[in-house]
């Protein structure tokens, strides 16, 4: 063969090879493109083909009460398993507060106690969920006592709870007028486990509530605080017959005279730190300045020596 045959030749295999070369990082990502038929698992994708459907049976209570969560997947696949998922406002994780397994018709029902507002939504195994629904929970009010009294000059609080316990929340003191209305007395802002101390000097309400207006976390709640009962400074003396006639025609165990209250009419009574329901039953005193005529068991219980200031409320 002459030389420029020879050299026509070595190009063209040149040539052949060189395009094999080029063909091979092609065929290697076609081949790695193609499903994976063994060896490593495929990574595992959220199921589009199933649907859950899921239904609160109330989208708004009260604080610790439960909700309960019906519904069904389909397809149906009887067992598997299913978890119910919470997140709360502010937070951008889903937690899991309850779990079920399908049955053979792919039903299920979960159950889960609220303390704050929330979505929920069902998810199962193989990565289907349902639709979130908004459940709404009121917050929960825990009063020390359900009536204030207040002395004169001083003031009293209102103490209690507010649940869940998160600081910083604002509860407010109202108390209701002659007008009907609640207005606002005074405010306080809950501690690290939801107390709160609401103070209060007296005025012209006659009966108390605490009031929150709900927040993001729950919605609005109110609790009564009771009948306010004031406390007023008063002149006493006492009497020594008990078991005589009276101008209201009873005795009463616990009698006190008074010269225009109605007959009948009760009167708490306090002298330091002894306290005493009295019922008039008498008129009297009749000295200027003195408002009550103390009977001797009232005098007893009062632990009330001679003529001086005791406390009344009407």
């Amino acid at each position: 063969m002459r030389p420029k045959s020879r050299m026509r030749t070595s190009r063209r295999v040149y040539a052949a090879a060189f395009a094999v070369m080029l063909a091979i990082p092609a065929t290697a990502v076609a081949l790695t493109a193609r499903p994976s038929t063994g060896g490593t698992a495929a990574v595992a994708q959220p199921d589009t083909t199933s649907a859950i459907k899921a239904n609160p049976n109330r989208r708004h209570v009260d604080y610790g009460e439960a909700v309960t969560i019906k519904g069904a997947a389909s397809p149906a696949r009887p067992g598997q398993r299913l978890e119910l998922r919470s997140t709360t406002a502010g937070s951008h994780s889903w937690r899991t507060v309850a779990s079920a397994t399908e049955r053979h018709d792919g039903s299920f029902r979960m159950t889960t106690p609220m303390r704050r507002s929330a979505r929920l939504r069902v998810v199962s195994a193989a990565g289907a969920a349902s639709a979130p629904q908004r459940i709404t929970v009121a917050a929960r009010l825990r009063l020390q006592t359900d009536s204030i009294d207040v002395v004169a000059g001083h003031s009293s609080a209102v103490r209690g709870t507010l649940l869940p316990g998160i600081s910083g929340r604002k509860v407010r003191l109202e108390g209701r007028r002659s007008d009907g209305r609640w207005h606002l007395l005074t405010t306080d802002r809950t501690g690290s486990r939801g107390g709160f101390g609401l103070h209060y000097a007296g005025g012209d309400a006659s009966r108390l509530r605490v009031h929150f207006a709900g927040d993001r976390q729950n919605t609005r709640a109110a609790k009564p605080a009771g009948q306010v009962t004031v406390f007023e400074p008063s002149m006493a003396s006492w009497y020594y017959d008990d078991t005589g006639a009276t101008a209201c025609g009873f005795q009463a165990h616990y009698g006190v005279a008074n010269r225009t209250l109605p007959c009948g009419t009760k009167v708490r009574l306090r002298n330091g730190s002894h306290e005493v329901t009295a019922t008039v039953d008498d008129r009297g005193p009749f000295v200027s300045g003195r408002t009550w005529d103390l009977g001797i068991n009232t005098r007893n219980a009062l632990g009330f020596v001679g003529v001086g200031s005791i406390w009344s409320a009407v």
